[in-house]
């Protein structure tokens, strides 16, 4: 027995090593093929993201290449002679489609995938739980067709007992059929052009009583492996639905018939809109002065757009378009700012998204780039602030921006307007805040909020500005314009009317502020013109209870005494008069809306800025529905009024 466990021992030694080793082989490969899971690094996450990788050469750019065209200044060899160099096109950088999340309804994202099923579901649940009623699928499902989305626009927002919601799935396989027509339908007719056409069983119009029933089909074309390039660009890649008569979104167009009815002061009409391929809205150019030194701004306040119609209001909205397309021709701007409720709130702006499609569509229809910032009425609609600065600037010609996320409000940022030369000199800047919405306000007892008091410019915007207007660099005023290669003849820089070197200054440009709400120093008391001895009040004044906020962090004295840089702007309303407070100029925009504020007798008005000599003269005056010009008054330049003399 001793012999025999000895023998046995020897054994286990002599296949211990090889045994070892095959186990430790094998765990190995168990752990390398399928119990390792990477972690994406930094670098794999960007590349998953939104931004794409940009392609690295040790190549010196040859004439012609992008990288020339986007150096700022100078004369380059790759821009020839006559051409601006603000309409030397650059490609925006778009995402990359493969990054894009299937399963998000956004529709301002550009897919170029498209939709391979869609069905209609109702929904017995609050908007807050309506994931509830996502329509059945199956894991297999999900994986070859994609999962479902949700278009997030309720079908019965104004009618029916129920809400009810467009489904659609997205997928990348390339062995997918494609939707590529979409067409509503009475409940006894069908499509009539030949095709793999489906039925959604569920009506637009389901639980709208009295109402016909409305079908959606969709017709299934071609997979993505057989899709020419042309083909593709007609799949449709995006659904959404309208509310009102006015146009969709950019790239968007609408499906005959209206999904709702609607009743005239009552309700709006319903409409399911869809957009083919990728349709990137135009981009604004640069902000440039022109050749002779000219540059023109119009102001817009107080829009006050509304989803639906409602008596005495009726078509108030486009007959301040058409308004708007007039006043336009006439100036012919080279910019235009919204300085505030676009929105007119109150409940009739009940579904902000349709509202923001149309605001600017006078401005967009004539290629005019546009800024904006917000007023008290543009947060009564249930659409954050955040969301909204994100539609427009999915808009055409769009400057606005969201500005710092780390300060008060949505939308304080800068731009910059610069010579037409290729010196491309900063000789304006524009500064745009936003004002709030309401600082205090009570709930009633329905849960409906009355605010008691306007909101005001807080104390980090304050430092913003500061930060801001400290980054601006001095320049040589009044500004010559380069007129010729440095390499060139510089004898042809030399003219008779040139400046004189002792004329000139170092000095920041001028500069022009926008924001909603006054401040309280627009009802302060004038400055005196040591000229005339009148007060420099210019405009109708004081028809209104101020409108200013009761709390404020002292922008006026903190903020705008410190910078001085020139002028700066604020609009509201029917006031509409210009008044000058210890040096600077605080103007009101006046009301240029049918469906905002009026009085009897008070013309509808805008307020425009007109500035020559390439910054060092800033004009402005009004123009009225009558196509009178009012109020001419130079705020800054040879003629305006004799300096302020005070202390700040």
């Amino acid at each position: 027995m001793a012999i025999s466990c000895a023998r046995f021992f020897r054994f286990l030694k002599s296949i211990l090593a090889p045994t070892s080793a095959v186990l430790a082989f094998a765990s190995l490969l168990t752990w390398i093929f399928i119990l390792y899971q990477p972690t994406p690094g930094p670098g794999e996450l960007q590349r998953l993201g939104w931004q794409a990788w940009d392609s690295v050469t040790l190549n010196t750019p040859s004439s012609g290449s992008p990288a020339d065209e986007t150096s700022p200044g100078g004369d380059h060899p790759n821009i020839p002679g006559g051409v601006d160099w603000w309409n030397v096109t650059s490609n925006d950088k778009q995402p990359d489609p493969s990054s894009l999340p299937l399963d998000v309804w956004s529709p301002l994202l550009p897919h170029v995938t498209g939709l391979s099923e869609i069905t209609i579901a109702k929904c017995l649940f609050p908007p807050s739980m309506a994931s509830l009623c996502f329509p059945k699928t199956t894991p297999e499902q999900d994986a070859i067709k994609g999962k479902w989305v949700r278009v997030d626009r309720d079908l019965n927002r104004v009618s029916g007992m129920w809400s009810l919601y467009i489904y659609y799935r997205r997928s990348r396989r390339l062995d997918v059929n494609f939707i590529d027509e979409v067409v509503l339908l009475p409940k006894d007719e069908e499509p009539t052009t030949q095709g793999d056409w489906h039925k959604v069983v569920t009506s637009v119009r389901d639980g709208v009583p009295r109402t016909p029933q409305l079908f959606l089909w969709y017709k299934l074309g071609k997979t993505m492996s057989d899709l020419s390039t042309d083909e593709k660009q007609n799949l449709i890649t995006e659904l959404d639905v309208l509310f009102g008569e006015d146009r969709p979104w950019y790239g968007f167009e609408r499906i005959e018939p209206p999904t709702t009815l609607g009743q005239e002061g009552r309700t709006d009409s319903g409409w399911l809109t869809y957009r083919r391929g990728v349709k990137p809205p135009p981009r604004a150019p640069p902000l440039h002065f022109s050749r002779d030194g000219k540059f023109k701004i119009l102001q817009i306040a107080d829009l006050h757009f509304s989803t639906v119609s409602f008596s005495p209001c009726t078509q108030s909205d486009n007959l301040t378009n058409t308004l708007l397309y007039h006043v336009l021709d006439e100036e012919k701007p080279d910019m235009v700012v919204f300085s505030g409720d676009q929105l007119n709130g109150q409940g009739t702006s009940w579904d902000p998204r349709s509202v923001l499609a149309k605001f600017a569509n006078a401005v967009t229809d004539k290629g005019i780039p546009w800024a904006a910032v917000f007023g008290n009425h543009d947060s009564e609609n249930g659409l954050s602030r955040e969301d909204q600065m994100a539609l427009m600037q999915g808009m055409p010609y769009s400057l606005a921006e969201p500005g710092p996320k780390d300060i008060h409000g949505v939308g304080n940022y800068v731009l910059k307007v610069h010579s037409a030369d290729p010196s491309k000199m900063h000789l304006l800047t524009l500064y745009f805040l936003d004002s709030g919405s309401y600082a205090s306000g009570v709930f009633d007892w329905f849960g409906f909020f009355h605010p008691t008091e306007y909101d005001y410019i807080r104390e980090d915007q304050i430092d913003w500005f500061l930060q801001e207007s400290a980054a601006i660099k001095l320049i040589e005023r009044p500004f010559t314009p380069d007129g010729a290669s440095d390499f060139g003849d510089i004898w042809k820089r030399q003219s008779t009317n040139q400046v004189t070197p002792g004329a000139k200054k170092l000095a920041k440009p001028n500069a022009l502020m926008f924001f909603h709400i006054p401040l309280p120093e627009s009802y302060s008391a004038p400055d005196i013109d040591s000229n005339t001895g009148l007060p420099l009040d210019i405009g109708i004044h004081d028809i209104e209870d101020p409108g200013n906020a009761k709390k404020s962090d002292g922008f006026f004295d903190k903020g705008i005494l410190q910078a001085l840089e020139t002028d700066h702007n604020a609009g509201g309303n029917v006031k509409e008069n210009c008044r000058r407070v210890k040096g600077v100029w605080l103007c009101f925009g006046g009301g240029g809306s049918y469906s905002g504020y009026g009085k009897i007798g008070f013309d509808r008005r805008f307020r425009i800025y007109d500035i020559s000599d390439f910054g060092e003269t800033i004009v402005t005056y009004k123009r009225t529905e009558k196509d009178e010009l009012m109020d001419d008054l130079v705020l800054v330049g040879k003629e305006a009024a004799s300096p302020y003399e005070g202390t700040r």
